[in-house]
């Protein structure tokens, strides 16, 4: 159990963002009173960090900046709840897989100087237990990259863990897509790639395994940067998602945020954004090209993880599984004995799902 209580953070991971970034997220909006303390004590340590950040820089312009990518990446999309993280976990047993881990999420401008003093830290503080649903937690464990990406750069749509009140805003512009800039787009793409090179350096990996929820709005973006990318989306049964969407997102944006948003609005905005991703991945899917997308319901994942991982691998003919199989079959050994979260379905979660994610339903064939 690590030093601090997630749920009592001083700070928020904005202290591993750099300067200009911090400032472009957080100029010209209000912080609300309660927050005061928390945002200029994580103003203080990022400044301070930031001054790092051109001693990382020189070193990934000297090393990585001008060599190009070996394969596309394989991108683990679907909502948040919807097994991604399992998924991911599962795949990168396989060690030709390069990812984004805890640590680099935190300070991804201190990833290639300075990280066995400031991993080591963050490695005493953090606890050992995600609190939402005790999955394990660790500093170099995989996770997903929009963390690490709303500390490189304002263009993400993970800032309403910090600013909730612009949620809608931000799944706008920088979850969809729809009203993102062209200059924007661009600094989007050079650093997701900057990230993906820094990650793949880091774990020693040749292709870089991707899980991120918000990139299931952006595969039309995803498959012109990445040509030969391969997709795997997720589909969960949508009453769980709700429920689990609602616990996560209300227990993580408690050590996160610099204002107000009530249980209400955070809970009408999830109903929304649901939707809104649903409908922008749906639309956007047919770009993808044929053989290189698989869609899976994660129930008939979790009922066999094993056959389904092949699955995966051959449908989208993934390099390694043979090489994989043995730490991929001692990986899900260890989870057997893993006690998941159980919801019961009441009268009002049912009517909330059932008059807003109806499409979901009916698409997917789901029921109580």
């Amino acid at each position: 159990m690590g030093v601090l209580d997630f749920n009592k953070l001083p700070i928020n991971t904005l202290v591993g963002a750099d300067w200009k970034t911090f400032r472009q997220i957080t100029d010209g909006r209000a912080i609300d009173k309660g927050y005061r303390r928390k945002y200029y004590l994580t103003k203080g340590v990022c400044r301070l960090l930031s001054l790092l950040k051109p001693l990382q820089d020189k070193r990934y312009n000297r090393l990585l900046a001008g060599k190009p990518l070996e394969n596309d990446p394989v991108f683990i999309l679907g909502h948040w709840r919807s097994g991604t993280t399992f998924v991911h976990n599962v795949f990168s047993c396989d060690k030709h897989f390069g990812y984004n881990t805890t640590y680099q999420t935190v300070f991804p401008h201190l990833m290639m100087w300075g990280q066995p003093f400031f991993k080591k830290s963050m490695s005493w503080l953090m606890p050992d237990k995600r609190p939402t649903d005790n999955m394990e937690l660790a500093v170099d464990l995989p996770q997903e990259e929009e963390f690490a990406l709303s500390n490189m750069m304002a263009y993400t749509y993970y800032n309403f863990w910090f600013l909730p009140k612009y949620m809608q805003e931000y799944c706008d512009k920088y979850l969809l897509f729809e009203d993102i800039t062209d200059e924007e787009l661009k600094v989007f793409e050079e650093v997701f790639v900057k990230l993906i090179k820094i990650s793949l350096w880091n774990t020693g990996g040749s292709q870089f395994l991707s899980k991120n929820p918000p990139h299931t709005g952006r595969v039309k973006e995803l498959v012109k940067m990445f040509p030969n990318a391969k997709f795997i989306y997720l589909m969960r049964n949508p009453y769980t998602v709700f429920e689990s969407t609602r616990s996560f997102f209300t227990n993580t944006i408690k050590p996160l945020k610099l204002e107000n948003i009530s249980g209400e609005e955070l809970e009408r905005n999830i109903l929304s954004v649901y939707a809104k991703l649903y409908h922008k991945y749906e639309s956007d899917k047919k770009f993808v090209p044929e053989g290189n997308l698989i869609e899976v319901k994660f129930e008939d994942f979790e009922a066999d993880a094993m056959a389904k991982t092949k699955e995966i691998y051959d449908t989208l003919s993934i390099p390694g599984y043979e090489d994989a199989k043995e730490s991929i079959e001692k990986y899900l050994g260890k989870k057997k004995g893993y006690k998941k979260n159980k919801y019961k379905y009441d009268d009002r979660t049912v009517r909330l799902v059932e008059s807003h994610w109806d499409f979901a339903l009916k698409d997917w064939g789901y029921t109580l």
